[in-house]
């Protein structure tokens, strides 16, 4: 990043897409209304956006069918599309500098996050699913010397995509960049509260040579927009990230309507397993405030369950709490900032609302739990811990979605799993031990989605991100995602 960039200077100047992107054109919602789009860094309003509603998914669904229909994307050779995605990569990377500036002042992350974290991210999954579709290969099933059997995969067709607010350029990214890739037309919702990078995204598509329709983005409400998009019978499948109360609703629209592919990437209470044995517990207590401190907490897999094995459990958890005081929430247009702020008002509540059930149901405030920084209009929560958390407590069983920490003890390795697995939900586990046998038994005993092994990082784009249980259905990443967004096909033929 450039140092020497003035960040509240770039905000001045930047022009703010606010209307719907449907059919290749930028265009007002059908109904006319508008929402407002309030920077959480401090309180004020950056641009009212079109409010689609049913009309304007119905609009963008038929754009999005009659371009697949005549195949201009779709028909188009793999190599020609492969071109197309690069290029897409290639014109994010060269307005990232724009790109993050939007999604700080739209949901309130660090922009030093923004530009190093997610721009780069978004640009590395765009220009992999590009790389990725000339190199998949069909099968031949074996079969008698008479017969032929030919297994194929072949674009949905129309692919819905709902993401949420904490990433919302990245999360739409690993939909969309896939979805793409096999072939298929997009319909995307962002989260009313962070439109402005998807926005954008949809004009580079456009200039990058994807076709008009193949690409379409309808801001607007969940239960109108998103709704829409969940229920339409021209709709082949819904791809969603968010919490798991929604994601149950889209199961729902799809029973209700035409039993569309519905893949779902929801909560998460990642439990943080820190043995007395791991190799660097310097190490683990930064992974610890990494996970549960970066972006505020607002992560679906923030490692906001702390198991300590009893005999660490003091030392530990100071070196975590001197961690914990250095992020304290800042100006997120400052690049040393590391906390920034909570995505609006109503998650800035929610979360003070749980951190006073915790101490209701007795947990103990070891650090934090208030709202600061209020003089500027913003939303930031300072960096909070519990501890003497029991796992049957609300703080440990529900998913916060803020920089809330749970501090739970155990004496052995059965325990920690025990423990581990109580919960709804199954995204992802983190482990820290220096013993690998006891590191692969725990590891299989964990029923979640990918276990990290004395390390918070999951792995990048390659590899596959998603739960078990309530944690969603499907994977985000990887090869893999391609599953989601084609259909398999048998054809045989009779040679006899």
């Amino acid at each position: 990043m450039n140092a020497a960039i003035d960040w509240r200077a770039e905000a001045s100047r930047l022009t703010i897409r606010n209307q719907a992107f449907i059919g290749g054109k930028f265009v007002d919602a059908a109904s006319g209304e508008t929402f407002d789009c309030v920077s959480p860094v401090d309180g004020t309003l950056l641009v009212r956006i079109a409010a689609g509603d049913g009309r304007d998914i119905d609009l963008a669904v038929a754009a999005a069918r009659t371009a697949f229909e005549d195949g201009r994307w779709n028909g188009q050779p793999p190599k020609a599309r492969w071109r197309v995605l690069v290029r897409l990569a290639e014109l994010i990377q060269k307005n990232a500098n724009e790109l993050a500036l939007l999604e700080t002042l739209d949901m309130g992350k660090p922009i030093a996050n923004a530009r190093n974290g997610d721009c780069r991210a978004v640009v590395e999954c765009v220009r992999w699913y590009g790389e990725a579709i000339d190199k998949i290969y069909d099968e031949i099933a074996p079969t008698a010397k008479t017969a032929l059997a030919l297994i194929t995969r072949e674009p949905l067709g129309v692919v819905g995509a709902v993401v949420p607010w904490n990433f919302p350029l990245l999360m739409a990214a690993w939909k969309f960049a896939p979805a793409l890739a096999a072939g298929n037309s997009v319909v995307l919702k962002p989260a009313e509260q962070s439109p402005l990078t998807a926005l954008r995204v949809a004009e580079l598509a456009a200039e990058a040579g994807i076709p008009p329709g193949v690409f379409n983005v309808v801001p607007g409400f969940g239960e109108t927009a998103g709704q829409a998009l969940g229920r339409h019978l021209d709709v082949d499948a819904l791809a969603f990230t968010g919490s798991t109360e929604v994601g149950k609703l889209f199961l729902k629209y799809s029973g209700e309507s035409n039993m569309k592919i519905v893949s779902l990437e929801c909560g998460g209470k990642t439990p943080n397993i820190v043995f007395a044995d791991a190799p660097d517990l310097d190490a683990a207590a930064k992974g610890a405030a990494d996970g549960i401190f970066y972006n505020s907490g607002q992560v679906c897999d923030a490692a906001s369950r702390l198991l300590v094995e009893d005999k660490i459990h003091d030392a530990f958890l100071s070196k975590v709490a001197a961690l914990a005081k250095t992020y304290q929430p800042g100006d997120p247009l400052n690049e040393k900032t590391q906390l920034g702020a909570m995505v609006d008002a109503v998650q800035t509540k929610r979360v003070l609302d749980f951190i006073e059930r915790g101490k209701d149901e007795g947990a103990e405030l070891a650090l934090g739990g208030r709202q600061v920084r209020q003089e500027t209009g913003g939303f930031y929560i300072e960096p909070t811990i519990f501890d003497a958390v029991q796992n049957r407590m609300t703080i440990a069983r529900e998913e916060i979605f803020g920089p809330v920490l749970s501090t739970i003890v155990f004496k052995t390795p059965e325990e920690a799993v025990k423990i581990a697995n109580d919960s709804q939900y199954g995204l992802e586990a983190n482990l820290w031990t220096n013993d690998l046998t006891k590191a692969h038994k725990i590891a299989r005993a964990l029923r979640v989605g990918t276990v990290t092994i004395n390390t918070r990082d999951g792995g990048g784009i390659e590899v596959p991100f998603g739960g078990y249980k309530q944690s969603g259905i499907g994977r985000d990443k990887s090869l893999h995602a391609l599953e989601k967004y084609t259909e398999m096909k048998t054809t045989w033929l009779d040679l006899s």
